[in-house]
């Protein structure tokens, strides 16, 4: 139905409306909102008593606990957000439109991701050490308090990689296929594997299926964002073909299916190493390096790393954009026969 009834002025609208506003900090933002819903219905849940069983049955009860909350977070998105455009639709075509454009809107992040990123360039150019270790903190879910100058850097550029595809690029490519309610279902995924996802002890079986699902939905997104930077580094005059042969090499130096291969063009086009261990929660976490250290990062990486993110998501809206416009036009044609 989306290709057909306005897709490519939503997605433009949409994007245009975050490069320039940003995204809001209201207290009742919809992303919130579905972590106040999953927080609570952890609560709910984990609140069961189980009774006497053997840890294979807890294991087992727990997976199904967090299964079911997941399934029902989906759900309520999906319907909640499917429910507002239905009902702006009742008002015509404007309303419907502006809803639309403003669920849309939402859903996506790159001006607060460059935002946030630059306010670490701007203390570690400054040599601020605890400012940027501050800055970073507030994006990254590592331990920050501990890492020099140099790992806050790499810490920043790895986080404006991997959220161009799940906070630009995938519920971009969601709201092309199934408009801005299956963009608001990604996000509620997305949101899901940030506070329940983890492989810790607390998570592993309750986490188990959001984090699955997050994986799948995240699969397609994560690859098209990773050849979309590949094409920015060419247009912005960075080390491209260093940036195809990183990525063709170290796409899968992640726990993650899908967290590398962003990583691995951004480090690849930059000649910096990124990856590497990290402490999270105070416990080290042994990771693999992704690229090559062909000299160290700097401040300005992550000003690159900004520029990529924002080249590769005006791509992604052209490209995407101008295919829902052939493909409206084709099938009108049909129907006008």
């Amino acid at each position: 139905m989306f290709l057909i009834d306005g897709t490519p002025a939503i997605l433009i609208s949409a994007f245009v409306l975050d490069t320039a506003a940003g995204d809001p900090s209201w207290t009742y933002h919809p992303v919130r909102g579905i972590g106040f819903l999953i927080e609570k219905g952890e609560t709910l849940f984990r609140k069961k008593p189980y009774g006497k069983t053997n840890k294979t049955d807890h294991q087992t009860r727990e997976r199904t606990a967090g299964m079911i909350l997941a399934l029902l977070i989906c759900a309520a998105a999906f319907t909640f957000f499917s429910a507002i455009i239905y009902i702006a639709s009742l008002f015509g075509v404007l309303p419907c439109y502006l809803a639309s454009v403003i669920i849309a809107y939402l859903s996506i992040s790159p001006r607060c991701l460059r935002d946030e990123a630059i306010k670490v360039y701007k203390k570690a150019a400054s040599n601020d050490l605890e400012g940027a270790r501050q800055a970073v903190s507030m994006i990254v879910g590592r331990d920050t308090k501990s890492l020099s100058m140099e790992k806050v850097i790499k810490a920043a550029v790895e986080t404006v990689a991997e959220n161009l595809a799940d906070g630009v690029i995938a519920p971009m490519l969601y709201l092309v296929i199934g408009g801005p309610a299956l963009a608001m279902l990604y996000k509620a995924v997305n949101t899901m594997d940030s506070m329940i996802g983890y492989k810790n002890e607390k998570y592993i079986n309750f986490g188990r299926f959001a984090a699955r699902v997050d994986d799948i939905l995240s699969w397609i997104p994560a690859r098209i964002a990773a050849r979309l930077l590949i094409l920015s580094a060419a247009i912005l005059h960075f080390n491209t073909k260093n940036a195809q042969r990183i990525y063709k090499r170290d796409k899968f130096n992640h726990a993650s299916p899908n967290s590398a291969h962003c990583e691995a063009a951004v480090a690849g086009a930059l000649g910096i190493q990124l990856g590497g261990d990290a402490y999270y929660h105070g416990e080290l976490e042994q990771k693999p390096t992704i690229g090559d250290e062909l000299r160290p990062a700097e401040a300005f990486d992550i000003v690159r790393a900004t520029r990529m993110m924002y080249c590769a998501s005006i791509l992604f809206v052209v490209i995407a954009g101008g295919l829902c416009t052939a493909i409206s036009f084709f099938v009108l044609s049909l129907l006008w026969k």
